[in-house]
């Protein structure tokens, strides 16, 4: 059973409805988890640090051994997982993202916090890998896109809100009550999955691990892992280091900077929504005008970084661009898959989940060595417009492959 199929069959037993499903709401919440639990890490460095007697570098590896855990075990554990139903996998990735934190909050040691990292690294790839799918089987195929995003905006909206609440509250109460805190968070995802995501979820023609790894034979799939990758990190090169751009270089004061993060967040939140609206019919042309408008706002902000006034219209226009090609992405890996490898649709989005991470990896790196260089923060923005640059030839041999099949 393929994918348009799996839509049909939900459509005709009302899966479907006119206005978008409660469990849309429901993937959000556990995303916003999820999202939370990923970056907030950045902001205890610091405290975790301190509290376990290790370094900042050491402690550095939390950040990327998560990393790790999603862009390895997303594709792998996604392929094995192919055969579970689709809601009581949703639900077992939940408990486990719980267990993950639980474990986290009570580590006795630094290792232990490292295992937790990369279980719930584990639970966050294999989410988003079918999350993905199970959104856009909820609505019909004109909204697929849209209910996309809306599970993604879970994951934005944790950037801007979640994180910094959550290095707030381990800033005043311990890095531990942060991992509770997501917990909580985690529960609450739980419950409205299991009260809100329909059972009749069918699932997909399965491949056998082996055979689906075809996926990563395919090329026009393998150039979409790239768009993904190479676009998420050209925006990680500035947003790794944009709250000391805007202090060192812009010069405004640390509590303006949060105000601006937030104002910075709403344009990711609305950028993503509208970022799934416009790729409904067409992702890939529509990813390739956000990629080239995103590569020259970037450009943009290396001349304005210094004017407090166009560094924020900059920034909003940036936040705006950085994260609406998500959903489109998402969407454009499962139209290959289920076109030209059908079966491997989840395992698909999975390795697109773990491009997203290897995209932040590269573009986190990418800026820190730019940062210690004698190039220095001011170039991060040129640099991540280069991320881009390449992104929009990707996207362009993309489109005439395309039209080739």
């Amino acid at each position: 059973m393929n994918f348009q199929k799996e839509i049909q069959i939900n459509t005709a037993s009302k899966t479907v409805k006119k206005g978008l499903p409660a469990a849309l709401w429901a993937l959000t919440i556990s995303a916003f988890g999820i999202g939370t639990t990923e970056f907030v890490i950045v902001g205890l460095l610091p405290t975790v640090a301190s509290d376990l007697g290790i370094t900042i570098p050491s402690a550095g590896l939390l950040v990327s051994l998560y990393a790790i855990g999603v862009a390895i075990g997303a594709p792998i554990l996604t392929a094995l997982t192919g055969k579970v139903p689709r809601k009581m996998l949703l639900v077992s990735i939940m408990m486990l993202f719980v267990i993950g934190n639980g474990l986290a909050s009570i580590a006795p040691s630094f290792i232990t916090l490292i295992l937790a990292r990369i279980l719930t690294g584990l639970a966050h790839g294999v989410y988003f890998s079918i999350g993905s799918t199970i959104a856009a089987s909820l609505v019909s195929e004109e909204k697929r896109a849209t209910a996309i995003s809306i599970m993604f905006a879970g994951l934005t909206l944790a950037i801007v809100t979640g994180v910094p609440l959550g290095t707030f509250i381990g800033q005043h109460f311990g890095w531990r009550a942060t991992f509770i805190g997501v917990s909580i968070l985690g529960i609450i995802g739980l419950i409205a999955s299991l009260l809100l995501v329909p059972n009749n979820l069918k699932n997909g023609k399965t491949a056998s691990l082996k055979s689906q790894f075809k996926v990563l034979g395919n090329r026009r799939l393998i150039f979409a892992f790239l768009m993904t990758a190479m676009g998420y990190g050209g925006t990680f090169v500035v947003f790794t280091y944009l709250s000391p751009i805007l202090q060192k270089i812009t010069g405004f004061q640390e509590f303006t900077v949060t105000f601006i993060l937030l104002i910075y967040g709403i344009a990711i939140a609305l950028g993503n929504l509208i970022g799934g609206k416009v790729a409904n019919k067409n992702p890939l042309k529509a990813l390739l005008w956000m990629f080239a408008a995103q590569g020259l706002v970037l450009l943009a902000f290396y001349f304005t970084v210094s004017s407090p006034v166009l560094s924020i219209i900059t920034l909003f226009l940036l936040g705006a661009l950085s994260f609406a090609s998500v959903p489109g992405l998402q969407l454009l890996v499962v139209q290959i898959a289920e076109k030209e490898v059908p079966g491997t649709e989840d395992v698909a989005s999975g390795i697109n989940i773990a491009a997203f991470n290897i995209g932040i990896a590269i573009g986190s790196y990418a800026g820190g060595m730019i940062v210690t260089s004698s190039l220095g923060l001011a170039s991060t923005p040129w640099i991540g417009a280069l991320f881009l640059l390449v992104t929009v030839l990707i996207t362009v041999y993309s489109i005439r492959l395309s039209k080739k099949n």
